[in-house]
């Protein structure tokens, strides 16, 4: 059933909502929760891509000129509940939310304390906030994507491996050694992370550079180190790693 709302116009007919991009799918279920197309495009702008969240982060209290806040610091429209019962302006919710408070009654101390921050200083840093935008853009959960901004990735670089749900900081280590989100979804698949990844090829004595190479293409530790000391070389341990490639299926929900 339709839910109406007096200050918003009728939902246009499902031809015209073709027209401006959304899939007939896409155009019922922004209908149903008595979206106009041009509400729900303000909704999509800001962040907000499916109509039943935009739907909860209405009944919030949010608006598509509001909820982008709220959007960047990994809150969901229950964390925006209850900060606003707390009695905190979107700004402040937001910054104490981004560091990693909940919710609790604002006491005079506090205010004494605080008394001189300006609201939304969390988010004075452009990059972060597109970051932010790129990752919920791509579907990537809100507060998944806080954590990857949290952790320095920017741009759209860590959406591939928060696709693959590998925690942020892993995701940097794995990185730095030189894995793609790929090869580093098949070595947390093995039971193994990244640091203990990391450890088990400097023990053996393998040098950081070889590190994926050996990885991708199978090896542990002891054996990449044991080939290099027979004379075999990480050119064989990188085409064994290219025959790897393209094996694996994307991510379920992904098209190739």
């Amino acid at each position: 059933m339709t839910t109406a709302y007096a200050d918003e116009p009728s939902p246009e007919p499902l031809h015209e909502w073709r027209r401006r991009g959304f899939t007939i799918a896409e155009a019922r279920r922004w209908i149903d929760d008595g979206f106009s197309i041009g509400n729900a495009e303000r909704w999509r702008g800001s962040g907000v891509y499916a109509a039943a969240d935009a739907r909860s982060w209405r009944t919030a209290g949010a608006t598509p000129y509001t909820v982008d806040l709220w959007l960047r610091a990994g809150m969901t429209p229950r964390d925006a509940v209850q900060w606003r019962e707390m009695g905190y302006s979107p700004e402040e919710a937001a910054d104490r939310h981004l560091a990693g408070e909940r919710p609790h009654p604002r006491g005079l101390l506090w205010r004494l304390l605080h008394r001189g921050e300006p609201p939304g200083g969390a988010f004075a840093d452009e990059e972060r906030s597109h970051s932010m935008r790129e990752l919920l853009r791509a579907g990537i959960p809100a507060g998944r994507a806080r954590a990857y901004v949290e952790a320095g990735w920017t741009g759209a670089a860590g959406v591939e491996w928060a696709e693959r749900d590998i925690e942020a900081g892993q995701a940097q280590v794995f990185e730095a050694l030189g894995l793609s989100a790929r090869e580093a979804g098949r070595v947390l698949t093995s039971g193994q992370d990244a640091i203990s990844l990391m450890t088990e090829f400097w023990r053996a004595g393998v040098p950081i550079d070889e590190v994926a190479d050996w990885r991708a293409a199978g090896f542990t530790g002891e054996e990449a180190a044991r080939l290099r000391a027979e004379g075999t070389g990480v050119e064989q341990a990188k085409v064994l790693r290219a025959l790897t490639e393209g094996d694996e299926p994307r991510p379920e929900g992904r098209e190739t």
